[in-house]
């Protein structure tokens, strides 16, 4: 199978995602400048395929210098917490919109498509609703019904302005989870522990309901052969292919591509396997691209192996390069804009340096390496390579 390449002119332009309207801005935002040729987000768009990152509504707005990374750079926007269940819901019966509306209005506004996240995950839930679950005050039944008001609320309130969604979120056990279902369900999940693994198709068919016309995914990590069996793999790809014979509504999975350099990288494996959910009639897609390595500290983030410094951008130029291939892949996406905001030092002690932009904000040889990948797959290896 062959990298897209955009074949025409009138393709290209006809590849551009359509803006989405915002419910937030009462007029027409102004026209915003047009990405750069060489920039990640139109290379990107000549093959079909979204180039996107995760936003920290913390920064978005506030820090021009970032803000100008994500409306520049990328297609495709995550909000890293601001849809979380936690955030969009602190108080029962309370719900705060405002930080996740900004992003979708951002988006709106320069012409980006958005991948919600995250609907049913058993991290980063309200207090109020596993204290109540924990102490008795939340029965089972009441718990089923308050997830099905979460799921519906959410959708409705940004229906048609979201591409994807991550309806479900890593609910499959790990070769080191200690109670793994005999079906790959991790059944210390709180979600599968408290209601049962029919909860999965549940939640898809709540979102469907709510909004007909969102992609619907399932989100996980491992998921693409990085747990070295392919057992995690083998069990998503069945459990998901038995939903979409059931008619139930799924339509991708998201591999998130959490990558540490110690480990190795199966670039083929993670191909096929992209590919293997793909033959089931599904969509894929890269969700949380990341590729960390042992850092002398948390501020600076250098590398301590020359060895790393050159395997972080072939990794991640092997999980793009699997994603085209693939003619399912249909967004790649980063988890973070720079390193100085990443997730990585402050869950992994001693590693960092795991996205495209260093701690000043400056492009690493992994964003010049995804960009000569793009660039070659579109046709054109004007913007291939080279530091500027």
């Amino acid at each position: 199978m062959k990298l897209r390449r955009t074949l025409v002119a009138a393709a290209a332009a006809a590849v551009v995602l359509p803006l989405v309207p915002s419910a937030v801005a009462a007029a027409a935002p102004e026209k915003k400048p047009a990405p750069a040729a060489d920039s990640l987000r139109a290379l990107g768009d000549r093959q079909k395929l979204g180039i996107g990152t995760a936003v920290d509504d913390a920064h978005l707005g506030s820090d021009q210098p970032y803000t100008d990374l994500v409306a520049g750079q990328f297609s495709v926007v995550t909000p890293e917490n601001a849809m979380k269940w936690e955030s969009v819901e602190p108080t029962r019966g309370s719900y705060d919109w405002a930080a996740a509306d900004r992003l979708v209005a951002f988006a709106g506004e320069h012409g980006q498509q958005v991948r919600g996240h995250t609907l049913l995950w058993h991290n980063q839930l309200p207090s109020w609703l596993t204290g109540g679950v924990a102490d008795g005050g939340i029965s089972k039944d009441q718990l089923r019904e308050i997830l099905r008001k979460h799921v519906t609320d959410e959708v409705t309130h940004f229906r048609g302005r979201i591409w994807q969604w991550d309806v479900a979120n890593e609910v499959f056990a790990n070769a080191w989870d200690p109670n793994p279902l005999p079906n790959g369900l991790n059944g210390d999940d709180f979600w599968i522990r408290n209601l049962g693994e029919g909860v999965v198709a549940d939640v898809f068919r709540w979102a469907h309901q709510a909004d007909p016309k969102a992609l619907l995914f399932y989100n996980d990590y491992n998921i693409a052969g990085q747990d070295g069996s392919n057992a995690k793999f083998q069990a998503v790809h069945d459990f998901f292919g038995k939903l979409v014979a059931q008619g139930v509504p799924v339509d991708g999975i998201g591999e998130q591509g959490h990558l540490d350099t110690q480990y190795g990288f199966d670039g083929q494996r993670f191909q096929a396997d992209l590919q293997a959910y793909a033959d089931l009639g599904l969509k894929v897609a890269v969700t949380e691209a990341d590729v960390r390595t042992f850092v002398d500290n948390a501020t600076d983030q250098v590398p301590t192996s020359q060895l790393a410094a050159f395997a972080q951008p072939y990794e991640f130029s092997q999980m793009l390069t699997a994603c085209q291939l693939v003619d399912a892949c249909v967004s790649f996406t980063a988890w973070g804009v720079y390193d100085g905001d990443s997730w990585i030092p402050g869950t992994f002690a001693g590693t960092g340096y795991g996205l495209l932009y260093d701690v000043n904000m400056r492009p690493k040889p992994a964003y010049f390496t995804l960009r000569q990948d793009l660039a070659l797959a579109a046709g054109d290896a004007r913007h291939g390579g080279g530091r500027k």
